[in-house]
C-alpha cells in the first residue's frame, strides 16, 4: 500500500507540520507558555510604539530604532506563533506550500532584520557617547530612515534566494516537516534533488550576518568602553554605561539563543530533536518577549511615560 504522505516527483501542494514531535502530549501544556509568551510580545511591543509616538522628548534615534526593533519583533513572532498554536490546539498542521515558502521568508528575513537593528543601535550609542556634539547632525531623521531602509533592503535581498530555491526542488519524499514553523533547512531537507546550493547558500548567510553585524558591535563597545572609562568620575562612568544597558541586555536576548539554537542542529547529534526544535522556537520567541521588558527596566524616559500613562488613567 503507498504511503499517503509521499508523492510520485512533483511539487506538494501543501505540507504538514509536526509541530514538536515527542512532546504532543504536552501540547496543552505547551500552549500556556507560548500564548502567554505571544500575548507579552505583542503588549510590549505595541506599548513600545504607543510611547515613542505620544512622547516628543522621544523622537529621537535611539527610540527610532527601538520602534523599528518593536515592529520587526511583532512580525517575527506573529510569522510562527498563530501557526504553532493552531497545531497545539487544534491539531491544524496543514499549510499552504506557498504559505510555507512566505513564512520562511518573513522569518528568516526579520531575524537578520533585528541584527541589524541591534548594529545600528549600536552605533547610535557609539556616536552619542563618543561624540557627542554631532550626534544630532551625524544622526539625523533622513539618515534614521535611510539606515531603516537600507536594513530592511539588506534582509530582502539576502533571504529571498532561499524561498526561490526551496520552489526550484523536487519534492518527491515525504510532505511531513518535523517541525512546528517551515524552517529553511526542515523544508529543502524533503527533496529529492540536489539541495547542496541551498545549504551552502543558507550557511553562507548565516556566517555572513552573524560575522559582520558582531564585528560592528563589537567595535561600537570598544570604542564606548574606552570613552566611559576615561571619564574622570566613577558616577560619570556609572552613568554613562547605563544609558547602554538596555541595549547590552538586546543583544544578549538574541544572539545568545541564537547561537545556542544553532550550535545545538549542527554539533548536537545526540540532542533529542524535540530539544532543537524548542531552541528553535525561543531564538525566535526571546526577542520580542524580552525587548519590551528590558528597555521598560532600564529605560527612565520610558518608565516614567507609563508611569504617568497611569496615574492619568487612575484619575
Amino acid at each position: 500500500m503507498s504511503d499517503p504522505n509521499v508523492t510520485d516527483f512533483t511539487d506538494p501542494s501543501s505540507f504538514i507540520l509536526l509541530g514538536i514531535p515527542g512532546l504532543e502530549v504536552a501540547y496543552a501544556w505547551l500552549s500556556i507558555p507560548f500564548c502567554t509568551m505571544y500575548i507579552i510580545s505583542l503588549l510590549g511591543n505595541f506599548s513600545i510604539l504607543y510611547i515613542v509616538k505620544t512622547e516628543p522628548s522621544l523622537h529621537v534615534p535611539m527610540y527610532y530604532f527601538l520602534c523599528m526593533l518593536a515592529v520587526t519583533d511583532l512580525v517575527l513572532c506573529t510569522s510562527i506563533l498563530p501557526k504553532t498554536l493552531s497545531i497545539f490546539w487544534f491539531n491544524s498542521r496543514e499549510i499552504d506550500f506557498t504559505a510555507c515558502l512566505t513564512q520562511m521568508f518573513f522569518l528568516h528575513c526579520f531575524s537578520i532584520m533585528e541584527s541589524g537593528i541591534l548594529v545600528a543601535m549600536a552605533l547610535d550609542r557609539y556616536v552619542a557617547i563618543c561624540d557627542p556634539l554631532r550626534h544630532s547632525t551625524i544622526l539625523t531623521n533622513a539618515v534614521v530612515v535611510k539606515t531603516g531602509l537600507a536594513i530592511a533592503l539588506r534582509s530582502s535581498m539576502l533571504v529571498l534566494p532561499c524561498p526561490i530555491l526551496a520552489r526550484q526542488l523536487r519534492y518527491c519524499r515525504t510532505t511531513i516537516i518535523l517541525h512546528s514553523y517551515c524552517q529553511n533547512i526542515a523544508v529543502v531537507s524533503l527533496a529529492c534533488s540536489d539541495i547542496r546550493i541551498s545549504n551552502y547558500y543558507a550557511l553562507f548567510v548565516i556566517f555572513f550576518i552573524t560575522v559582520l553585524d558582531l564585528v560592528f558591535i563589537t567595535l561600537s563597545y570598544t570604542q564606548i568602553l574606552r570613552a566611559v572609562f576615561s571619564l574622570p568620575t566613577k558616577d560619570a562612568r556609572l552613568k554613562t554605561f547605563g544609558t547602554c544597558g538596555s541595549h547590552l541586555c538586546a543583544i544578549l536576548a538574541f544572539y545568545i539563543p541564537a547561537l545556542f539554537s544553532f550550535l545545538a542542529y549542527r554539533f548536537g547529534s545526540n540532542v533529542p530533536q524535540h530539544f532543537h526544535i524548542l531552541l528553535s522556537n525561543i531564538y525566535l520567541l526571546a526577542p520580542p518577549v524580552l525587548n519590551p521588558i528590558i528597555y521598560g527596566v532600564r529605560t527612565r524616559q520610558i518608565q516614567d511615560r507609563l508611569f504617568r500613562l497611569f496615574i492619568h488613567k487612575g484619575t
